[in-house]
């Protein structure tokens, strides 16, 4: 990937500085925008004004982009206590903001470009109280799709929905990590590897995909008394 250019939203931390690292390591040049201080560009994706800055700047100073990554994090909060302003926030951090960013870089897309959105597998199930950042989640799933669709033969368009990434320093273990059916908790680094191979020339007849990574829990049936599991009102 030397010479080669990324964007990676929420690239200070997470998932999305292992993303950045890596690429880094790759020889790519990287440009990161999250809200948390640092050397890259400081702003909230959810402002309109932030996103048309932050892609000005990435096309004055490179002139293209060939690796577009979605990561920035939208709030989590459900129906009970959630505003009608909070949830509207999270859809534009989750939703519009990628689709904007994606609009704004398009002209600059090198032909063999790849786009990949983090998702969540929230995108399939769900706890209480988590609407905002679910329907998040979601919305930028199929958006994946429809991207693919419509940037079709200018940049493949693929997602990933992570499951229980930790990005902490700390272990987790019994039984938080037993639970996970390969037997652990996932880290930055999972993800970080697949958007690499997805970015790749390794994947170009991949498009339009949602990948899961998740330890296989979505897979893993639950009932009350099997498996270790018991269920309590």
């Amino acid at each position: 990937m030397e010479k080669r250019v990324a964007v990676v939203t929420g690239g200070g931390h997470g998932i999305g500085k292992a993303v950045a690292d890596c690429f880094r390591r790759s020889g790519a040049k990287v440009y990161v925008i999250d809200k948390q201080p640092g050397d890259w560009f400081v702003g909230d994706v959810g402002d309109k004004d932030t996103l048309e800055r932050f892609a000005k700047q990435v096309i004055e100073n490179a002139g293209r982009v060939d690796y577009l990554i979605h990561n920035a994090l939208p709030v989590m909060t459900g129906i009970d206590a959630c505003t009608y302003e909070e949830f509207q926030y999270a859809l534009s951090v989750g939703v519009t903001a990628p689709f904007y960013l994606t609009k704004l870089l398009v002209p600059y897309l090198s032909d063999d470009a790849s786009i990949v959105n983090i998702s969540s597998s929230r995108d399939r199930m769900s706890q209480p109280q988590t609407e905002s950042y679910t329907a998040a989640k979601g919305g930028i799933s199929a958006l994946t799709h429809a991207l693919a669709v419509s940037l079709a033969g200018k940049a493949r368009v693929n997602s990933i929905s992570p499951g229980w990434i930790h990005t902490g320093g700390e272990t987790i273990s019994e039984p938080d990590a037993l639970q996970q059916p390969v037997g652990r908790v996932g880290k930055p680094e999972d993800i970080a590897e697949m958007v690499m191979f997805l970015c790749s020339e390794k994947a170009g007849f991949i498009t339009g995909e949602n990948i899961c990574i998740d330890g296989g829990m979505t897979k893993l049936m639950i009932y009350h008394g099997e498996n270790g599991w018991t269920y309590q009102e």
